[in-house]
C-alpha cells in the first residue's frame, strides 16, 4: 500500500503515522504537548530525544545522562511517570549501547502515547 494508506485501500490512522511521521501532523501533537501543563515534560522529552539523536558519537554518553535524570528519575526536573520501567531502564552497556538504548526508548514512549 503507498504511504498513508492501509493495505484495504483506506487512509492510515495511527498515532505513529498521524503525528509522527507527518509534519504537520507532528508539528500540531507537540505545540498541544508543549500547550498544557499536564503534557509538558513529554513534549520536552520529545525534542530533546530528537536533539539526542542528531548530537555526534561522542556526545551521546553524557547527553543520555542528562535525559534520564532530567526525564526518568523520580524527583527530575520534568520526571515522565507514565513510561514503562523498560523505556527507562539504564543501557545494558556503554558507548553504541547508549544510543540503540534512547532508540528503543523513543519508540516505546511514542507507542504508551496511542
Amino acid at each position: 500500500a503507498p504511504p498513508g494508506h492501509t493495505q484495504d485501500g483506506g487512509q492510515e490512522a495511527s498515532f505513529r503515522w498521524q503525528c509522527v511521521e507527518q509534519p504537520i501532523g507532528k508539528l500540531l501533537f507537540r505545540r498541544f504537548l508543549e500547550g498544557s501543563a499536564q503534557f509538558a515534560a513529554a513534549g520536552a522529552l520529545w525534542a530533546e530525544i530528537e536533539a539526542f539523536e542528531q548530537c555526534e558519537d561522542a556526545e551521546r554518553e553524557a547527553a543520555a545522562k542528562k535525559l534520564r535524570s532530567r526525564f526518568f528519575t523520580p524527583g527530575g526536573s520534568e520526571h515522565c511517570g507514565f513510561l514503562s520501567a523498560a523505556a527507562t531502564a539504564p543501557p545494558a552497556g556503554e558507548g553504541e549501547w547508549v544510543g540503540a538504548n534512547m532508540a528503543a526508548m523513543r519508540l516505546v514512549w511514542l507507542t504508551q502515547l496511542q
